[in-house]
């Protein structure tokens, strides 16, 4: 599947994961689903969706034994900040939209407006993933004065916490927008990705 310009995703099976720290720091084993990030002419990346015994669930850039050659910048990305997937307290599942920020050590960055979001994972790209049935961008948490997020008019004033919701059957848009707001931002900083074109 072609995710952007150049750069394909695909589901590769599954792995056991044995007993290690959950993102809530807890100790499970668990189920991963394997994808493979590809661009031509470079290293492959692994990503893992692990469904946790314990009922917990994130996604990682999964660090191999042999990490291949490719900037500090990416390599530092490997096994670092998950993504946890939760309920969002009906039957869709959530995931938050913290993006990376591209430089030699991840950081991650929490709040943005809609506009400066949109603008560092692609309008185009987040638009066709919140085309897909049941999926939504929207604010990660409900306050007194709920911001409305809007792709056709995304809004540059008020800062918030994005969340992309999806439905529990879906396993591949998390994955997507795990590229968008962790891998790609760092893929365009280090060259590998063409930078976005701002509209």
């Amino acid at each position: 599947m072609s995710v952007m310009d150049q750069l394909t995703l695909r589901r590769e099976g599954t792995a056991r994961k044995g007993l290690a720290g959950t993102c809530s720091g807890a100790q499970s084993e668990g189920m991963a689903d394997i994808w493979r990030v590809q661009l031509p002419g470079r290293p492959l990346l692994t990503i893992h969706d692990t469904r946790w015994d314990n009922g917990e669930r994130d996604l990682v850039l999964y660090q191999p034994a042999v990490v291949p050659e490719m900037p500090a910048p990416l390599s530092n990305l490997h096994n670092r900040r998950r993504a946890g997937i939760q309920a969002d307290g009906g039957r869709r599942l959530r995931i938050m939209g913290w993006v990376a920020v591209p430089g030699d050590r991840p950081r991650f960055k929490k709040t943005f407006t809609t506009a400066e979001f949109a603008d560092v994972c692609g309008i185009d790209d987040l638009r066709h993933l919140t085309a897909r049935p049941g999926v939504d961008l929207d604010a990660a948490w409900c306050g007194p004065h709920p911001h409305l997020v809007d792709l056709d008019r995304p809004q540059d004033t008020d800062s918030l916490q994005h969340a992309l919701y999806f439905p529990q059957d879906d396993t591949e848009t998390p994955v997507v927008f795990y590229v968008l707001s962790r891998i790609a931002p760092t893929l365009r900083h280090i060259g590998w990705l063409p930078g976005l074109v701002r509209s």
